[in-house]
């Protein structure tokens, strides 16, 4: 076994190269922080239509054979490097040089499945052609979980040392298709049966990726215990229960280049644990921008989301008017589903200077809102890892958050007698739940001696990539050790 393993990471997405969601910043984070330990690490993902190829640098660095929906064909591979991370980009304009990812305003792309098997058989590909051969192919959720199947159903020599690893970031996308995609896979019949990808009679890539990955893991411990129960198993409860042995969580991390009080170019003024006079700057900033009053000694709750069922707007949304019989402001930053747009817009307009909704999303309001809130909402139905709340610790704003994957991992409730604890967690996903952990955040925020302390453990908290990196690093080389 190499004392340097090397890691071939497959995914849809890597920023700054093309992004949605928080995929991209783990595959930024992620292999930069495996390379400080010493791995060698090799980032592969689409060549997208929105890739500023001049600010990537990335140079054409030779072709790739493959067959791939029953024809053979040659592809392109653009290199880059960032850092000293190796990202190569696949080629294929018919499937990549779209203005999207994933779909348009309208749904989905309607050829997914064969957009994605076709990355996944080129990854094996490039995987074959490097030299050395990769020692584990790291592939992220189900746009990648078919380099698991692939390489099993179509064994290469040259990978015959090779081992596979799943991550699963969120279950609830799994990559479901109709059967009528079969074909475009390649595969033999005998790999669509309910032990293998077939799912209530259509084909689910991200159930092949657990069916046939060496080792699979998700974004925090919590998670990866509730994907075992039907409540948060989204249908495949049953397969990760019998793959259990091969699962572990791993906590993502967090960059904090980009998120730092102390130099964030977007916030009013810095500050850190040792001085928060730049806090109370930013406060007044953030209520300012947002309309409402400027109030230095009235508590305020901010939140910003993705507008979503998994995220509790719903039971946001239903708290509202009890809320506002309290003495305390909200600040909301997002979109999403237009339902929740529409009730938070109007919810908001019968209480000017203390409710916001903003209608939006941008990096710049993000950081005030986290900056400037005393208190951050996440009241999730469910959430694999979530990032916010490890970002409102790093910036003092306390997190008040539903008990659930990596919010249960990373927050612990405060105790006032003993001084323990980083913010406030309810258990029962219902309004009167998150009302009586906001009531619980309001009563220590009226007592300052505690609310200062508590600020100060939240800012205290490391939840850096090093610690990721270390398990993913050990992870990899248990991998190497057991028998093919």
């Amino acid at each position: 076994m190499a004392a340097a393993p090397r890691i071939l990471m497959a995914a849809s997405e890597t920023a700054p190269y093309a992004q949605t969601g928080g995929l991209g910043d783990v595959l930024a984070a992620l292999p930069a922080a495996l390379e400080r330990l010493g791995a060698a690490v090799h980032v592969v993902l689409p060549a997208y239509r929105t890739v500023d190829w001049d600010a990537a640098g990335a140079a054409p660095s030779g072709t790739l054979e493959l067959r791939a929906g029953g024809a053979r064909r040659e592809v392109r591979i653009r290199t880059a490097h960032a850092g000293t991370v190796t990202v190569s980009f696949v080629e294929a304009d018919d499937y990549f040089g779209r203005d999207h990812l994933y779909g348009g305003p309208y749904g989905d792309y309607p050829d997914n499945a064969e957009r994605f098997a076709f990355f996944s058989r080129a990854v094996l590909a490039l995987a074959a052609r490097l030299e050395p051969a990769p020692d584990v192919l790291h592939c992220h959720d189900w746009q990648t979980a078919l380099v698991p199947v692939f390489a099993r159903a179509f064994p290469d020599p040259r990978l015959a040392g090779t081992r596979t690893l799943l991550t699963i970031h969120n279950l609830g996308y799994q990559g479901i298709f109709p059967s009528s995609v079969w074909p475009l896979l390649d595969l033999d019949w005998s790999y669509f049966t309910p032990r293998t990808l077939e799912f209530y009679g259509q084909v689910n890539f991200l159930k092949g990726g657990i069916v046939f990955a060496d080792a699979l893991t998700t974004v925090s411990r919590r998670y990866a215990e509730e994907i075992l129960t039907a409540e948060y198993g989204h249908g495949l409860d049953g397969v990760l229960r019998e793959r259990r042995h091969l699962l572990q969580g791993i906590l993502n991390g967090v960059d904090y280049t980009s998120w730092d009080p102390r130099h964030d170019p977007y916030i009013a003024a810095p500050y850190g644990a040792d001085d928060l006079a730049g806090k109370a700057r930013c406060k007044a900033d953030l209520q300012a921008r947002f309309g409402l009053h400027v109030a230095p000694h009235t508590p305020l709750f901010g939140m910003v989301s993705r507008f979503a069922d998994q995220k509790g707007l719903d039971i946001v949304s239903a708290a509202i008017p009890e809320l506002l019989r309290h003495d305390l402001q909200l600040a909301i930053l997002g979109n999403g589903d237009a339902r929740y747009e529409h009730e938070l817009a109007a919810a908001a307009r019968p209480a000017p200077g203390r409710l916001a909704v903003r209608i939006a999303y941008d990096t710049a309001a993000a950081h005030q809102v986290e900056a400037g809130a005393d208190a951050f909402l996440m009241p999730s139905r469910y959430e694999p890892c979530g990032l916010n709340q490890m970002y409102s610790l790093r910036y003092g704003t306390v997190p008040v958050v539903r008990a659930t994957g990596g919010l249960d991992d990373t927050v612990s409730e405060f105790d006032s007698p003993t001084g323990r604890g980083n913010g406030f967690k309810f258990t029962a996903y219902t309004p009167e739940a998150l009302l009586g952990a906001i009531r619980r955040a309001v009563d220590v925020y009226h007592r300052p001696v505690d609310w200062r302390h508590l600020i100060r453990a939240g800012m205290a908290c490391d939840f850096s990539w090093r610690e990721p990196a270390e398990r993913y690093l050990a992870l990899y080389r248990s991998l190497l050790s057991q028998p093919h």
